[in-house]
């Protein structure tokens, strides 16, 4: 699957809660894995699929984000759900933080920088 991200995106390891609803009429709710987040959407892990472009409310502790399911995906154990949230619904962390934050463009930056070990293993004899 292609990189299409907008904004860059936080890894984290939180509890949420997503109900969506879809035109037909046909809604759920489930509890979730908050797996990333960014300003403009999350990626959650729910037990079933929920339907492309269904609205969503996606839940993390006191904090309500809405917006459309992109994409849903099943991987080894579960349904990946990707989440743009509308306009209105942005994230950051000020609204909520949830646990486990991690930067993953502060990951990468550090993986591209040569450590002083390797520049030495890499230094002609």
């Amino acid at each position: 699957m292609n990189e299409q991200r907008l904004e860059n995106r936080f890894l984290c390891a939180d509890l949420a809660k997503v109900n969506w609803y879809v035109e037909s009429g046909v809604c759920g709710a489930a509890e979730a894995v908050l797996e990333d987040i960014s300003r403009v959407g999350a990626c959650v892990q729910v037990e079933n699929a929920i339907p492309l472009a269904a609205t969503v409310s996606l839940a993390i502790g006191q904090s309500t984000f809405t917006g459309k399911v992109r994409y849903c995906v099943y991987r080894d154990y579960g349904y990946f759900v990707g989440i743009r949230f509308e306009d209105a619904s942005s994230w950051s962390a000020a609204a909520v933080e949830p646990q486990h934050l991690t930067d993953i463009g502060t990951i990468a930056q550090k993986a591209c920088v040569p450590s002083p070990m390797r520049r030495t293993l890499l230094t002609p004899l």
